[in-house]
């Protein structure tokens, strides 16, 4: 297959890596230092694995002129203007690593309804001051068909991606995957940029674990206002955190955070990443927009409010100095 991984970064870096080296072609698109440095060092990852292969990076989306998978990695506030220069192409299959809900309307946009599959991705990097790629965590990315003639098309790309080492799987049910990593990753980016500590940490805390509890418990309420029912997924056990007292939601955070100590000591979110380096945030597209189904449905969800009230004004800051 002729994959078209549309950024360069952590998760860009983990895909095209792996799959260039299963023998697919490749083509990853990347600008300014990073496409700099791709195209002389090549891409390297440490951590679960130890890689490095040969990257040309593409500058010029005009220069690409088929795809059969295309997969966006981009930060959410950066896909309107990042996929605009694709809308010639047409992929088989389309999709989007993205955190959020959002992640698949934009790719209906620009490449149309039929193509685009639904995705959650549930493995992580970063990319480290050096150009390595750190890859921590390779739990799955599910994909899921939206439509019945997609399905063997997402099989056969689910099976490309296993075959290369990204555990991966086709969901069916992929809106609630979608939405079950969605209700507990809110939580997550949010006291990660409040807390500014690896997960393990403020997993464990009493403290900033309750905050998780409630903010997931807020937002476990605005999916059943949508219909979409949850189910105990990695990263978060979202149905278990609605079930029960509080106490009992706090208690499956801690040992949230005890897994992730075990399993993945180092892991940082990639909001954390981005506090630390001062860029922007994807508070806006993530926790912004589950407050404004709220309102729509009437739902007021205050723990939620404030902590991405405190988010955006750290987003604000680093905006200003940018």
């Amino acid at each position: 297959m002729h994959f078209v991984i549309l950024g360069g970064g952590a998760l860009g870096s983990i895909l095209a890596a792996h799959l260039q080296q299963a023998q697919h072609t490749v083509t990853l698109v990347a600008r300014g230092a990073r496409a700099i440095a791709l195209g002389t060092q090549g891409i390297r990852l440490n951590g679960l694995c130890e890689l490095v292969v040969p990257c040309c990076p593409q500058t010029d989306p005009s220069r690409i002129t088929t795809a059969d998978v295309f997969i966006n990695t981009v930060k959410t506030y950066d896909t309107a203007a990042a996929l605009a220069p694709f809308a010639h192409l047409s992929p088989t299959v389309a999709f989007s690593v993205q955190n959020g809900v959002m992640k698949e309307a934009a790719l209906a946009q620009v490449f149309g309804a039929d193509c685009v599959a639904g995705a959650m991705a549930d493995f992580s990097g970063e990319l480290c001051d050096d150009g390595t790629v750190a890859f921590t965590r390779n739990v799955c990315l599910h994909l899921g068909a939206l439509t019945a003639a997609q399905v063997p098309r997402v099989a056969a790309v689910v099976s490309a991606l296993q075959t290369a080492g990204i555990t991966c799987q086709a969901s069916p049910a992929i809106t609630e995957v979608v939405w079950s990593k969605y209700v507990g990753w809110v939580a997550l980016m949010l006291m990660a940029v409040l807390t500014r500590q690896r997960t393990e940490i403020f997993l464990r805390d009493p403290d900033s674990a309750r905050v998780v509890a409630r903010i997931t418990r807020e937002m476990g309420s605005l999916a059943a206002a949508q219909g979409i029912a949850l189910r105990d997924q990695s990263p978060v056990p979202a149905s278990s955190l609605m079930a029960g007292t509080e106490d009992a939601a706090v208690a499956v955070v801690q040992q949230l955070g005890e897994t992730f100590a075990a399993t993945a000591p180092q892991h940082r979110m990639s909001s954390l990443q981005d506090v630390e380096r001062g860029r922007p945030l994807e508070v806006e597209e993530t926790a912004g927009y589950a407050l404004a189904l709220a309102r729509r449905s009437d739902l007021n969800l205050p723990t939620l409010a404030l902590c991405y009230q405190l988010a955006a004004t750290v987003h604000r800051a680093h905006l200003a100095r940018a």
